[in-house]
């Protein structure tokens, strides 16, 4: 009897079968799929999503500013007729060629001195009425409605009664300044004190703190955020008063500067002048925004 015959079946094409008991999974090297890039690139795509923007959006506001005012005639100088005619006070801000003949940075360093002062007067006063405000009520009640009366005056009214009262431009600019930006300062600090929570109290009650001790370790530390917004609104009140104030008081600074080149039809001084102020405004806003950060360790301070 004839025996089968028997054909031999290849084995199965792919990998082979994973021998049983634990496996080691290989990985290759390279960045995962949809990782972001970590070191400097990164670094280097932040400060270019942050900076590029604005700049495209200045240079086609630059573009279409030249378009719209280009051809003689036009109501207000290009950009290219502002840097022919005001290209020393952009490329040398710091010149000193006489007593009225200096840079804009000068002015502005001018300016910015003032502000320093009446500013910081409107700091310490306004966190120490805000705290009085938010703490007791009987304050509340009686310094409330008064701050809210004055609050509403604008700054330059209150020129004429500081030049009656100090006689001399510089301390009536100073005292503008002051008056303008403390109402910021001593309203968000009150309503920072009075989110203060009750437990905060307690402890401070068991503690048995003082009224420094309480002031300087419970108040401002929780108010913080609060105080640095009116901080905030402050100091841009603050660069607005005191270009307004020097128009009317004279000497050296930068509202005088556009008042002197607006009598004298110097559009494009003006106009550089301007971008100064905003810059400085700017700069001033950003500066108190991170000390504010600094101070309350990283809590949002708009």
């Amino acid at each position: 009897m004839a025996q089968p015959a028997f054909k031999t079946v290849p084995p199965p094409a792919g990998p082979a079968p994973r021998p049983s008991g634990s496996a080691r999974i290989l990985r290759l090297p390279g960045r995962a799929p949809g990782a972001r890039p970590t070191g400097w690139r990164a670094r280097a795509g932040a400060l270019a999503a942050t900076i590029l923007p604005p700049l495209v959006v200045i240079a086609a506001l630059l573009v279409l500013w030249q378009i719209a005012f280009g051809k003689p005639g036009a109501a207000l100088p290009p950009p290219s007729v502002i840097w022919s005619e005001a290209k020393d006070l952009i490329l040398d801000p710091f010149f000193v060629n006489g007593s009225q003949d200096i840079g804009l940075g000068l002015r502005v360093l001018t300016s910015l001195e003032r502000v320093i002062y009446g500013f910081g007067l409107a700091a310490i006063v306004g966190v120490l009425l805000g705290a009085l405000v938010g703490q007791s009520v009987w304050a509340t009640r009686g310094l409330d409605p008064l701050f809210q009366v004055l609050r509403t005056v604008p700054p330059l009214a209150w020129l004429p009664i500081s030049l009656a009262a100090f006689r001399d431009a510089n301390p009536s600019a100073i005292f503008v300044i002051f008056i303008t930006a403390i109402w910021p300062v001593i309203i968000n600090t009150a309503v920072g004190i009075r989110q203060i929570p009750q437990d905060y109290r307690n402890v401070a009650e068991v503690l048995r703190l003082n009224t420094v001790e309480f002031f300087f370790k419970i108040m401002v530390p929780s108010a913080a955020p609060y105080i640095f917004t009116g901080l905030r609104i402050g100091i841009g009140l603050s660069w607005l008063a005191i270009v307004a104030a020097e128009m009317l008081t004279g000497g050296v600074g930068i509202g005088f500067f556009i008042w002197d080149a607006w009598n004298s039809s110097r559009l494009p001084d003006i106009i550089v002048a301007l971008v100064y102020i905003g810059l400085v405004g700017f700069a001033l806003d950003r500066l108190v925004a991170l000390v504010g950060r600094v101070v309350t360790r990283g809590v949002s301070v708009t």
